[in-house]
């Protein structure tokens, strides 16, 4: 007879190994930590490749629950409650072309039945084959799905009671959701949140920031952050770069590849007063966005227009620093508030650079953030998020609490 006492986890799994400087790594293990914060037993589980995952007791006993390592914690920028257990995948797991040594259907055949079950409540994840192994193995589940696909959804899944809900970010991607069979009352629309750590003003490592990108104390500094991708809108901000010789500007976020591609680039065209500082820590961050004048979110037009989720834009509003932004169908709600100082048409450099001006001359910087922003996220909080999902979860199916 199956023993209920012993499920009390919330599973997060990604079917990625961590850290990588991806911005859907960032939105679960976030959302991971926020349910850990509030109070749940939360375990984040993901592949771990590598020498140590030869460890033949590793292999015998995989799940193993333990403090999040310094690693996660600074680059994601995560709390003390969250637990991690990654699963050992050892040659020749991912090393060949196959389902059988592909460690998705490792993690969903092998090591949830046998090893994760046990122990599981409830299961969150943006990995469809692991939502689907849970729900087949008896596990209720939260699915998040943040990008349009055609693929048709297995109603045998999506309508059993044990899918508890689905989560996207934006309507439109929550209509091709139901397009493709999941059931509407089984979708819902919720933002993306911000860390709280966002809203710790640090002013000493912001000047410090500050002295080490511009010229002298007088320069204004426009900082981007983000993923380095065309239609991210980085195209753009060169032009603008360009056609603002005297403004310092600075882009964090990227991969290495692309960071050496755009370094390159600005060599090329002669654009120099734009900097490419790669992925910058989530505890590194925050202190960047608060140093800054005026912060850039120049996404371009296009499909992706349509369902990004602007992941990077609370942390924005957290930093209480002032915002420009391209006019995007995923943002039009925001409009009508106070915390984006300006707003113009994307696609365009001489536009992005006379709202920048703008706001650079009637936003004079305040160490303080400007309230405006700062008031309207904290709606965004991931744990407020956290706790909206769980609403949708039958009480008898929700993980255990320990405080």
């Amino acid at each position: 007879m199956e023993n209920n006492t012993l499920k009390k986890h919330y599973i997060f799994f990604i079917g990625e190994e961590l850290p990588q400087p991806e911005a859907h790594l960032v939105q679960s293990t976030n959302a991971a930590n926020a349910a850990a914060n509030l109070g749940y037993s939360t375990v984040l589980v993901y592949p771990e490749k590598g020498a140590k995952t030869n460890n033949l007791i590793n292999l015998f006993r995989p799940f193993q629950p333990r403090k999040t390592p310094t690693e996660l914690i600074e680059y994601y920028n995560l709390h003390d409650k969250l637990k991690v257990a990654p699963l050992p995948m050892p040659w020749p797991i991912d090393h060949f072309s196959s389902k059988f040594t592909d460690s998705n259907t490792i993690a969903s055949k092998y090591y949830l039945p046998f090893h994760i079950l046990p122990t599981t409540k409830l299961v969150h994840s943006r990995n469809w084959n692991f939502v689907k192994a849970a729900i087949k193995n008896g596990i209720p589940a939260i699915y998040e799905h943040h990008h349009h696909e055609e693929k048709p959804f297995e109603q045998e899944i999506v309508r059993n009671p044990l899918l508890q809900i689905a989560v996207t970010v934006v309507e439109t991607i929550r209509e091709s959701m139901i397009k493709n069979g999941m059931p509407p009352e089984k979708v819902i629309k919720l933002h993306n949140g911000f860390n709280r750590l966002f809203m710790q003003r640090q002013p000493e490592k912001a000047a410090e920031w500050r002295q080490k990108l511009l010229q002298d104390e007088n320069q204004k500094l426009v900082v981007y952050a983000g993923a380095l991708q065309q239609f991210k809108g980085i195209d753009v901000l060169i032009d603008v770069a360009n056609e603002m010789p005297n403004v310092q500007f600075a882009c964090a976020g990227g991969k290495p590849a692309e960071v050496e591609y755009y370094q390159q680039l600005v060599k090329e065209k002669q654009v120099n007063n734009i900097q490419f500082l790669g992925y910058v820590l989530h505890n590194e961050l925050a202190s960047l966005l608060q140093a800054a004048d005026v912060l850039a979110h120049p996404h371009c037009s296009g499909k992706a227009a349509t369902f990004t989720s602007p992941l990077k834009l609370f942390d924005y509003f957290a930093s209480g620093t002032p915002i420009v932004s391209t006019e995007i169908p995923s943002l039009v709600e925001f409009q009508d508030t106070k915390a984006i100082a300006a707003w113009c048409e994307p696609d365009n450099p001489s536009k992005f650079a006379e709202s920048l001006k703008q706001v650079l001359e009637t936003y004079p910087r305040k160490i303080e953030g400007y309230p405006d922003s700062i008031e309207f996220v904290q709606q965004f909080s991931w744990e407020n998020r956290a706790a909206k999902i769980l609403s949708y979860v039958d009480e008898s199916l929700l993980p255990q609490l320990i405080v």
